[in-house]
């Protein structure tokens, strides 16, 4: 069969900025919007963010409510909690999610479903649900992330655990993608060190992964119905991950120590957009299909910094934990992406001998600075639940699909394994 020549590109509309936020009521009326549902979760509701976006919607018609029961990490149950009362208290002309991943998320998946029909459950990633596709266009969608790090502003994807299989998958069509994305680098000036330490990892391992991932022209020629939106490095996503790499490199740990250095923050939140733009249309691959059982399997662990309570490994945390180890693996695939990648993360860390060490070393001394788990035995796991884990790494096949080396459960326990401490 031939090999792919073409690859594709998509991105929401983009507003960044300090006060950014403040003219969604502006932005919602260009679309014609009369009544609209704000989404967020109670930690950022108790800001006053949220209330004071909807508040000012008034001034241009706009009527808004607000759901403030997202769960962090949502989870099938508080998805189709999201749907229900979307569905019983509209109907509604847009949606505005305001806060992290888990906002986004969820204000994605009450997109969905309250414009298509069928269940949750037949929208879900293959294996674990059937793949369906919308039939309908979406409401139009404002995104306006509060955290820095997730990039659900720009991609199709919404991330979920399925509490009956404890696994973590997700949805994934382009008409997921959010309509607008208003990035206020203000908005994330009340973000705990911890969050900013998790959700900055989520960042870097965005951009790693994207710019490692198996590239676009090494796949089989694709048909144009069979093209999908993570289809492989290419020069465009190549752009965003590399210019995020290097703002990464002089702002993560500052925003962590001070969590009122503007600039840092400003620069976090563009790390975060540049690194969504280019793995919204690259992909990830091994880093993510490790975190999703992490998370989703969570028993003994609660973080500092997480409102709430129950165990919860945070999203970004659970990606970083098998990073090092991963990309030990899949370095010999794209040496000198991993390379680049390492320089660009750290530039004045010495090359090591063996340069298949170079981004490992870079990442372990970054996740040390900023107070990371020293590996998955630190958030609750052993040996004895690596198997678990495999099994639950090895359902995430549209990310692993996106590896630049083929991935065997060999591989993954071995990863596991040595990611049960990392120092």
């Amino acid at each position: 069969m031939a090999g792919e020549t073409v690859f594709t590109y998509g991105a929401p509309q983009l507003k960044f900025g300090a006060g950014a936020a403040d003219e969604i009521g502006y932005d919602l009326a260009q679309y014609g919007a009369r009544r609209v549902l704000v989404v967020t979760d109670p930690g950022v509701a108790a800001t006053g963010g949220p209330q004071r976006v909807a508040d000012a919607m008034k001034a241009y018609g706009i009527e808004a409510d607000v759901f403030d029961a997202v769960r962090v990490e949502p989870t099938d149950e508080s998805l189709r909690l999201a749907v229900r009362y979307a569905r019983e208290g509209g109907p509604y002309d847009a949606y505005v999610a305001v806060g992290g991943g888990s906002s986004i998320d969820t204000a994605k998946a009450v997109d969905l479903l309250t414009t298509n029909e069928g269940d949750l459950s037949e929208y879900l990633n293959p294996p674990v649900g059937a793949g369906r596709a919308p039939e309908r266009p979406l409401l139009p969608l404002i995104a306006v992330p509060t955290t820095t790090g997730t990039g659900a502003e720009s991609t199709t994807v919404c991330v979920l655990d399925v509490l009956e299989l404890r696994v973590k998958t997700g949805i994934s069509h382009p008409r997921l993608r959010p309509t607008l994305a208003v990035v206020d680098p203000d908005l994330t000036l009340s973000q705990p060190p911890e969050v900013t330490a998790s959700a900055g990892m989520d960042i870097v391992c965005h951009a790693l992964e994207s710019y490692t991932a198996r590239p676009f022209d090494s796949y089989d020629r694709k048909r144009p119905e069979q093209r999908v939106p993570y289809c492989g490095a290419n020069p465009v996503s190549d752009m965003w991950a590399e210019r995020s790499l290097g703002l990464l490199a002089r702002s993560f740990r500052r925003a962590v120590q001070d969590g009122e250095d503007r600039q840092a923050r400003a620069d976090m939140a563009l790390a975060a957009t540049f690194a969504g733009l280019g793995f919204g249309n690259a992909g990830v691959h091994v880093p993510h299909a490790n975190a999703y059982p992490i998370a989703g399997r969570a028993s003994g662990f609660r973080p500092s910094g997480y409102p709430g309570e129950g165990p919860l490994v945070p999203h970004g945390m659970a990606v970083s934990l098998t990073a090092p180890e991963a990309f030990r693996f899949t370095y010999q695939a794209r040496p000198e992406r991993h390379v680049r990648a390492a320089e660009l993360l750290d530039p004045s860390m010495d090359r090591p001998n063996d340069p298949a060490e170079h981004l490992p070393r870079v990442l372990l001394a970054l996740m040390r600075d900023i107070g990371i788990p020293a590996g998955i035995g630190e958030v609750g796991y052993t040996e004895g639940d690596v198997p678990a884990l495999v099994e639950g790494t090895m359902k995430q096949e549209r990310l692993l699909a996106t590896s630049p080396r083929p991935v065997h459960p060999e591989t993954v326990a071995e990863i596991l394994t040595r990611s049960l401490r990392l120092w």
